[in-house]
């Protein structure tokens, strides 16, 4: 039997797994070094939770996807847990016949823990009991364990971690009830409780309850103010909560409260968010495991501040300044907490492991109103030395949040009225529908820019997202290319006018410029979009599209990567595909383009030119059958199509148009 938490003192237990926040093992009081492994942690995980044996063949499906000999690494996954756990008199890891099991007899494992004690009512639990286990078990389950192209596993991974945080917030409810308001414990089991669940009436009460009788007047309006924004955003009734409220006032008005009623003012009504509102980001300070008694040092501060500076120079989000989030980062709070303190959407967190000679760190982001995790991942250096973990891992992380934070922003917007949306919403909706790439819906991309930069003159962006609808009737045909080459050109101008710092502005730009022929000056402001921010995605690509017909194709192929490495899932990766492979055209590497040709092709939204790319290089490799069925494939979305059309949209050097057309000969597409 697994033994209760509280009944054993740290020193004395022979075994403890902490399965809520970073996994760690200990053994009398001490911890235990563990393998970098991932997959053995996750193991290990999966085994101490399943409560009983699990075959070998459920434990590959769930974590291998790829290698050839699923049980051969299942092998030395046990074999490294057999090093960590197992004793000379105690074997704890055991296989038998096709059973795997760990024994927990005589461990303390807090997720189990936690689960019994709500399973068992935590209302049978006197409060000392349940402040023990909300100390002992806290933390998300498994934080910072990620693992790829592992569906099975990820499903099971975020199906327990909404479990436990259930749990957690069950633990943290029945605490937030029976705590006194204005005891010692009150304002921390108060906040405890609303951080996990801002968005619960009682929680809301109780919270203002202990604000109140601090005679912290301020905070109860800003909370209120905060509160009722959100509620309204989700679409819930604030009314209880406001009720309550006045209720707690009148119930105040005693000789001893006179003067806080005075000050009290009325909360504010939920307002129209501002127009100008952009989603806002906290880069938590990252914790260096192992560095000091707060988790930090030099290496967790380096990267935060190098985060944040990369983040800002996107100008795409609103980053809060590194004194703030320094100021706040020892206070121990949970995301809901640290966005009412600093006021953000959006809260990302990140720890440090330095292995040796590796360095990993795994971030995620949170939404700071449900402290729900919308985003987690893991990056590895293979160095130690500083600055080269900043160039290795720092574009991939700033990266990862802005197009996670992005994706969001669009989610959420596609789902409210258009009557309802503001400028940054707007923008937004306008992406969703742009990144469709037919003519409705890009003309629905543009009603919605239009109304963004209604909404919000100053919206850099939006201008920004007109241009590249005007440009995106220019290049497929349809609508006018010089007249919509004019319309691109002047919103450009216009994003360019409010907002010179911005690298969108200056993308969109380049782009237009492109489509007027201006080739040099095109290729000067996309460099000078990278220039202001070195992640802009977009801007490298936009380089690659221009140099890959008829500039450097060298530095075609390397901007090409290096958009796709900054966003590997990005809806334009169609296009960072095909200008590569026009790029190895241009080299002559025919069989080389053809493969990546085809990769752009396979993209679900890939248009029809990407499709011709994609038969054209295949041609030029000799793969004349392979070819013949992507030039069906484009006869089928266009029955018109020939390879007038592709060089007319494109401007390739003349002998790389001559070697175009000779392909299309030989595949029915002249």
């Amino acid at each position: 039997m697994e033994t209760d938490v509280s009944d054993v003192p740290n020193s004395m237990q022979e075994l403890e797994l902490r399965l809520l926040g970073p996994l760690q093992v200990w053994r009398g009081g001490a911890p235990l070094p563990l393998p970098p492994s991932r997959k053995v942690r996750a193991l290990l995980a999966y085994l101490a939770v399943a409560r009983g044996p699990v075959s070998r063949e459920k434990l590959c499906d769930l974590l291998w996807d790829g290698p050839s000999d699923p049980r051969g690494e299942l092998r030395w996954c046990l074999s490294r847990l057999r090093s960590a756990l197992d004793t000379n008199d105690r074997r704890r890891v055991s296989a038998v016949d096709d059973q795997i099991s760990v024994d927990l007899d005589g461990c303390v494992v807090d997720a189990l823990r936690l689960s019994e004690a709500v399973r068992d009512g935590v209302e049978g639990l006197d409060l000392q009991e349940l402040l023990v286990i909300a100390s002992r078990c806290d933390g998300d389950f498994l934080e910072g364990i990620v693992i790829h192209n592992c569906a099975a596993f990820e499903h099971w991974l975020g199906s327990r971690r909404s479990e436990f945080r259930s749990y957690q917030l069950d633990i943290a409810a029945e605490i937030g009830r029976r705590t006194p308001v204005g005891s010692m414990e009150g304002l921390p089991a108060a906040r405890r409780w609303i951080d996990l669940a801002i968005l619960d009436t009682d929680a809301n009460i109780r919270f203002l309850s202990e604000l109140l009788h601090r005679r912290m007047v301020g905070e109860c309006t800003r909370h209120l103010d905060m509160a009722a924004r959100l509620f309204a955003d989700e679409g819930l009734d604030f009314a209880p909560v406001r009720d309550a409220w006045e209720h707690l006032r009148h119930a105040a008005a005693q000789p001893t409260m006179a003067a806080v009623s005075e000050r009290v003012q009325e909360p504010a009504q939920p307002i129209q968010p501002a127009a100008a509102r952009r989603a806002s980001v906290a880069i938590m300070p990252f914790r260096e495991l192992g560095g000091g008694p707060q988790g930090r040092h030099e290496l967790g501060s380096a990267v935060t501040h190098d985060v944040i500076s990369r983040l800002a120079r996107l100008r795409s989000l609103f980053v809060i300044a590194r004194g703030s989030v320094f100021a706040v980062a020892d206070e121990g709070l949970g995301p809901q907490e640290i966005g009412r303190r600093l006021g953000v959407d959006y809260v990302a967190t990140g720890f440090i492991e330095q292995h040796e000679h590796a360095v990993c760190v795994t971030v995620e982001v949170a939404e700071a109103a449900t402290s729900r995790i919308i985003w987690t991942e893991q990056f590895e250096a293979r160095t130690a030395e500083r600055l080269a973990i900043l160039d290795e891992i720092g574009d991939g992380i700033v990266s990862s949040i802005a197009a996670e934070i992005e994706n969001e922003e669009r989610n959420r917007a596609i789902l409210k009225p258009p009557d309802s949306l503001n400028a940054w919403e707007a923008y937004h909706r306008g992406l969703w529908h742009m990144y469709r790439f037919t003519p409705e819906e890009n003309a629905c991309a543009a009603e919605f820019f239009h109304l963004s930069t209604r909404l919000d003159p100053t919206f850099s962006r939006a201008y920004a997202g007109l241009s590249f609808t005007h440009w995106q009737r220019a290049f497929q045909r349809w609508n006018d290319r010089e007249a919509e080459t004019r319309n691109a050109l002047k919103a450009a101008g216009q994003s360019l006018l409010v907002d010179d710092h911005n690298p969108a502005a200056h993308w969109s730009m380049g782009r237009a410029l492109w489509l007027a022929g201006d080739h040099d000056e095109a290729v000067r402001e996309l460099e000078q979009s990278v220039r202001l921010s070195p992640n802009f995605a977009l801007g490298h690509y936009a380089l690659a599209f221009v140099h890959s017909q008829s500039g450097d194709a060298a530095a075609a192929i390397a901007s090409s990567d290096h958009s796709r490495q900054l966003s590997p899932c990005d809806p334009l990766l169609f296009g960072m595909l095909g200008t590569r492979a026009l790029a190895l055209v241009s080299l002559g590497a025919f069989e080389e383009a053809a493969q990546w040709g085809v990769k752009a092709a396979a993209r679900p939204n890939a248009h029809v030119h990407i499709v011709a790319i994609a038969a054209l290089c295949l041609a030029l490799a000799g793969r004349i059958q392979e070819a013949r069925n992507y030039a069906m494939r484009i006869r089928l979305q266009n029955p018109d199509y020939r390879v007038d059309n592709f060089l007319s949209t494109f401007r390739f050097a003349p002998d790389i148009s001559v070697r175009y057309r000779k392909a299309a000969a030989l595949i029915g597409m002249s």
